[in-house]
């Protein structure tokens, strides 16, 4: 169920810590605050998907109405446009972090803007690649209602090698870098900008924006198609909800509790925008 958290989660949460402070807050507060409510409603929601032998959550939502095609193509027809900057934004984060682990000692950063050859664009063959895992782990029978397990465990494998690596880089910053995060704070709060960052009202968001991304948030964790899938379509058990009850919450704080002193180092070392350390530092 860690699906939530994307290849694009390091580039997406610490560029908008980045740039509104706490901001970034309220996407992962929204699916902790509905993983109390999941022994009701994803339960119920599994229970439901199993009798009807839906599939997809356009299925789901067309059962709800007497099964109405009509809507079920509309939902179907939603969920594909809307998915598609998803699929682009985790193609984009391999092919940089390909880009940059190759160039390294060296910084270089991702051309923007620039067209790119076509046999020299790495998302083309980090699509190529995934099309064909999904091939084979995920699409090669028939039954559409048949668990992908393989493929269900090679994603559980990639969100904890994510974490992993996530935890590395904010244990390396806040405790190599800076002494801890009393020191790399304390610093950071002479800054006005980054001071900015920790207060609602200003870059961090009203606490209307607050209210409506969490609501937002919510239904992502219940309704978007790959949340869906996994939580629903694939699940074997419906007592594993339990264990995601508490788990699920977990893994958002550990994946979370580094974004501001990786994004407030960033700032301070970098400056806004930049690639060299500042003077200052």
């Amino acid at each position: 169920m860690a699906v939530y958290a994307t290849s694009w989660t390091f580039y997406g949460s610490v560029g908008r810590a980045a740039a509104s402070g706490v901001g970034f807050l309220p996407i992962y507060l929204g699916p902790t605050l509905i993983a109390a409510l999941w022994w009701l409603v994803l339960r119920k929601m599994i229970r439901i998907s199993k009798v009807n032998r839906i599939t997809s959550i356009a299925d789901f939502i067309a059962a709800r109405y007497g099964k109405s095609s009509l809507l079920g193509g509309m939902v179907t027809v939603i969920a594909v446009i809307g998915i598609i900057p998803y699929i682009a934004l985790q193609l984009k984060a391999v092919s940089n972090s390909f880009i940059l682990v190759l160039q390294y000692p060296e910084v270089v950063m991702p051309a923007k803007g620039h067209a790119v050859a076509l046999l020299q664009d790495t998302a083309l063959y980090v699509a190529l690649l995934l099309a064909a895992f999904t091939i084979v782990f995920g699409t090669r029978h028939l039954d559409a209602t048949e668990r992908h397990e393989g493929m269900v465990a090679a994603i559980a494998f990639e969100s904890l090698v994510k974490l992993l690596a996530f935890l590395a880089v904010g244990i390396f910053v806040t405790f190599g870098l800076y002494g801890g995060f009393a020191d790399l704070f304390e610093r950071a709060a002479q800054l006005p900008k980054i001071e900015s960052l920790l207060t609602l009202g200003s870059a961090a968001g009203t606490y209307g924006s607050w209210a409506s991304l969490i609501l937002l948030s919510m239904l992502s964790i219940l309704f978007l198609p790959r949340q869906f899938q996994i939580s629903v379509v694939e699940n074997v058990n419906e007592d594993h909800v339990a264990k995601a009850i508490w788990l699920f919450p977990a893994y958002l704080l550990a994946i979370n509790i580094f974004v501001l002193p990786i994004s407030f180092a960033g700032l301070m070392h970098f400056g806004a925008g930049r690639s060299t350390p500042t003077p200052s530092c």
